[in-house]
């Protein structure tokens, strides 16, 4: 019980961005800012691998339809990533607590990782990227703030991701209806576009 609100607060972080998760619990622990980080994050393969991932991340995180490629490829990646960190602050070898933390940790990474796509579609639908660029930009400093302070007051840390993903969440059934015009037009863009092509491709009637 004593590490669930630093589990759910890495699970909410972690659905955001997994790697800057994982790379800053790594740093924390390797430069001895706490000795709450396990030893497997503060591996320096580990570390290399996650500040890789996070720059490519960065890179396209910040990009129109480019992020909402990368959201739907991480819809797996995260939550797993949300789970494995979770059990790892857990730490019992597999026993039943460390089993729940990763349920936990996964699920919230669920949650938060279909908020910041639902979100970005939502983004999409308008032609200027630098609304792209200030979300992810908030996102990452978010992540970097809230997990810096989760260490330290892992309790308050918790009612603060809990009530973001409160936030994302009615902010996502707002613009509901936003989204599903976006995507209603794609699906008619490539409707039209294989119509196209198809045309393009068979013979002319005689």
């Amino acid at each position: 019980m004593s590490v669930l609100p630093l589990v759910f607060t890495s699970g909410w972080a972690s659905g955001i961005n997994a790697y800057a998760v994982v790379l800053l619990f790594g740093l924390l622990g390797a430069t001895g800012v706490t000795d709450e980080v396990p030893a497997a994050l503060q591996r320096p393969d580990v570390l290399i691998v996650a500040g890789v991932l996070f720059l490519c991340e960065a890179v396209a995180d910040k990009v129109p339809y480019v992020d909402s490629v990368w959201d739907g490829v991480h819809t797996v990646i995260r939550p797993v990533a949300g789970a494995v960190v979770a059990a790892l602050l857990a730490g019992h070898n597999g026993s039943l607590p460390e089993l729940a933390a990763g349920a936990v940790g996964g699920s919230t990474a669920l949650l938060s990782h279909l908020v910041k796509a639902g979100t970005r579609i939502a983004v999409n639908t308008s032609p200027e990227p630098a609304s792209n660029i200030v979300l992810s930009l908030a996102e990452d400093l978010g992540v970097a703030a809230i997990i810096a302070f989760a260490v330290f007051h892992p309790v308050a840390a918790a009612v603060i991701a809990a009530a973001l993903l409160a936030a994302g969440i009615a902010v996502v059934v707002f613009l509901w209806s936003r989204i599903r015009r976006y995507l209603r037009r794609r699906r008619q863009r490539r409707a039209e576009k294989r119509t196209a092509t198809a045309a393009d491709v068979l013979p002319p009637v005689a």
